[in-house]
């Protein structure tokens, strides 16, 4: 949700017609998945715990544990809206509460409408370009300008071998090209931010340039 506190991921299920047996599975793991979180019941959900990390899961279904996964049943009918809210925060903070998925997703909709109907291009395949803005926009860090090359870790460079990149650093190449697309698009606003960022990062001498920096 754009503007929110902190990531929040939203899932909205919605019974068409009929009605279906679903089933919910999360396994949450930090530190790239060496870190197992203690995982504590809340009154609308889970909050699980690792560290300064903490995920809390919003769920109006019942919830159990499953060989360190987190598990859920329930039956979905036509009509019926059932939504799942993970919010992430640091464990000294305070945490998140409850968000109204609805107005959160019409919010979030609205937003994005209203950013791509900015995009100055009128040329062929117009709906892709646009689409491939959007893309490249949710690359970007709006605190200070910063854009990942990719929502993406441990890419290998070969199949099999030891060198993996991990592209959720802002690559003074591909945030380069991110922008030439975004400027030729007509959003200038996310150059401006990335200069910013720019200055902000390398500091000191120019000749101390790095190929990558954090967000």
């Amino acid at each position: 949700a754009p503007g929110s506190h902190g990531p929040h991921l939203f899932r909205m299920l919605v019974g068409e017609s009929g009605e279906v047996a679903l089933r919910t599975e999360l396994v949450i793991r930090f530190d790239y998945g060496s870190i197992i979180p203690w995982v504590r019941r809340t009154a609308d959900g889970l909050r699980a715990v690792a560290g300064p990390d903490t995920l809390l899961l919003f769920s109006p279904v019942e919830l159990h544990g499953e060989n360190m996964h987190t598990c859920g049943e329930f039956v979905l009918r036509a009509g019926e809206r059932v939504g799942f809210e993970l919010a992430y925060s640091r464990t000294y903070d305070t945490p998140p509460s409850r968000s109204d998925i609805e107005a959160s997703l019409r919010e979030t909709e609205q937003h994005w409408d209203k950013w791509a109907k900015r995009c100055h291009y009128e040329g062929e395949w117009r709906e892709a370009v646009v689409r491939s803005m959007i893309t490249l926009k949710a690359l970007t860090y709006a605190p200070t300008g910063g854009i990942v090359a990719a929502a993406t870790t441990s890419l290998p460079e070969k199949l099999g071998g030891v060198r993996n990149w991990d592209y959720r650093y802002c690559w003074l190449r591909d945030a380069t090209f991110t922008l030439y697309a975004l400027v030729n698009g007509g959003y200038t606003d996310e150059a401006l931010a990335w200069r910013e960022w720019l200055v902000n990062a390398v500091a000191g001498r120019p000749a101390d340039l790095n190929i990558m920096y954090g967000l």
